[in-house]
């Protein structure tokens, strides 16, 4: 998502993609992109499922996410080449799987992006209760396009400030949550805020272990999106010093973040007061009496969720464009409008949101809808995760030397990848006991065999072959590593 554009050159060459972002937008992004609407509206969810147990939900899932990131990291730095898992999925397991990783990870990017603009919907009836559910949807759809549409100049430093604005409201709600529990603060309700809350009403696992189960269904959600981390970081002037600071850092992000801020939540506000349809960030200024307080909140989650879908706008269009550079897409998604942009993808991507507003009516709910979209979303980002994890496998058998002489090698190796595979089966398992998750579940299949048809058609296009074949011969000669290079991956 760190692309550009360059203007033809003197011979009229065709414009092309190129890498414009400082660091500091890419790592902002990469943690903002991380820290979305799963958090600040699913979570509602998870603690009407899980109770004060989510706290443990959301630590096991990012326990495990955080091995998936130290495989991609290993894999990435084992050779140079690899600018992202879509390489070294299609260069370890074969062009096969890595048109079925792009395209799932593209589509993932979408459905995502859908949730946001849902999740927008139901935060705008914060203001105005009576809202038609398609004026929001299609205001910010509209507005999002627009957006798009012109040069990427200033899309890196629109986007660090919306990431800056999400991370610093989950900063602050964790302090104000500490002020009021130091402070023995009772809500206008009769709420006193205190840790005691974690555990008053029925228990830390007051809902039982289904309770808990149920939880992992959206929680899930929550995480997707933090691989960004380790690709943006793969793609800067110094990976190997880069990608392993960002990926050791997400234990950290996850229990400020996720954890953090949910204990907050917890212990300023009993978690029975939790709508499931509501955001509990906003919902625990509203109870502690702090209306004015509530709207800013709400504000905030409204504008993360649209800088949310903006960024999944933003990169769904490059990486359609990047498919159908390579063969892999219709070649009218190659076309850059005046202004360096894929137009084409966007007006695509753009119709695709759109399809938020029949969801919100069939959904019979804005959480209806919302959890349909987010199953989906977490179906194909497992499935992206799962690739990395088998392509790891493979890696570690075909390269042994490399493995060897890797310099951050992923802990545990192919004992806890099969951990990782063992836990998404059972995440999987999770969407089954509840029938609005199961619902995607049953029709996720269908997904496959769409890209099965779509892979039979590519597979055969001379110039797809021809790409493919360019491929292999740049990832077979592995990038040396210089002297400043090696000295800081020491």
């Amino acid at each position: 998502m760190s692309n550009d554009v360059a203007g033809p050159d003197a011979a009229g060459a065709v414009p092309q993609l190129r890498r414009g972002l400082a660091n500091r937008h890419i790592q902002l992004i990469a943690i903002g992109g991380a820290v979305g609407t799963g958090l600040f509206m699913g979570s509602g969810k998870t603690i009407s499922l899980a109770g004060p147990a989510v706290l443990l939900v959301y630590g096991i899932i990012g326990f495990f996410v955080f091995f998936v990131l130290r495989a991609m990291g290993e894999l990435l730095l084992s050779n140079l080449n690899y600018k992202s898992f879509l390489d070294f999925a299609g260069d370890l397991l074969g062009p096969a799987a890595g048109f079925f990783v792009g395209w799932s990870y593209w589509s993932a990017w979408v459905v995502t992006a859908i949730a946001e603009i849902v999740a927008i919907t139901g935060y705008s009836k914060f203001w105005w209760p009576g809202v038609p559910p398609w004026l929001p949807a299609l205001v910010t759809v509209g507005l999002i396009l627009v957006f798009n549409l012109f040069s990427v100049r200033n899309f890196g430093e629109m986007e660090f400030w919306f990431a800056l604005i999400k991370v610093a409201a989950i900063v602050g709600l964790i302090v104000v949550g500490a002020v009021l529990v130091a402070t023995d603060f009772v809500s206008p309700q009769g709420h006193r805020a205190t840790v005691a809350n974690l555990w008053n009403d029925g228990g830390f696992f007051a809902t039982g272990f289904m309770g808990v189960v149920g939880g992992f269904q959206i929680a899930f959600f929550a995480f997707v999106g933090v691989e960004l981390v380790g690709t943006a970081a793969a793609e800067t002037a110094n990976p190997r010093r880069t990608l392993p600071r960002a990926i050791n850092a997400v234990p950290l992000r996850v229990a400020i973040f996720y954890v953090g801020a949910l204990l907050a939540i917890l212990t300023v506000v009993p978690w029975r007061q939790f709508a499931s349809g509501e955001s509990p960030f906003v919902t625990m200024f509203f109870l502690a009496g702090l209306a004015a307080a509530a709207s800013i909140v709400n504000f905030v989650v409204t504008t993360a969720a649209a800088s949310s879908a903006n960024s999944g706008v933003f990169s769904t269009g490059r990486m359609l464009f990047g498919l159908a550079d390579e063969g892999s897409a219709p070649a009218p998604f190659r076309r850059l409008n005046r202004g360096g942009v894929p137009a084409v993808a966007l007006f695509l991507t753009a119709a695709l949101l759109l399809t938020s507003i029949p969801l919100l009516y069939l959904g019979g709910s804005v959480m209806g809808a919302f959890t349909l979209v987010t199953t989906i979303a977490s179906l194909l980002f497992m499935f992206v995760w799962a690739m990395i994890v088998v392509s790891y496998l493979v890696y570690r058998r075909r390269y042994a030397q490399r493995h060897a002489d890797s310099s951050y090698k992923m802990p545990a190796g192919v004992v806890m990848c099969w951990a990782l595979l063992g836990f998404f089966a059972f995440v999987i398992w999770t969407l089954c006991t509840e029938r609005d998750t199961a619902i995607a579940l049953e029709w996720f299949p269908l997904w496959f065999v769409v890209l099965a048809a779509g892979w039979l058609f590519v597979r055969r296009r001379p110039e797809r072959a021809e790409r493919y074949r360019q491929f292999q011969a740049e990832m077979n000669h592995p990038i040396e590593d210089d002297a400043e290079t090696t000295a800081a991956a020491s």
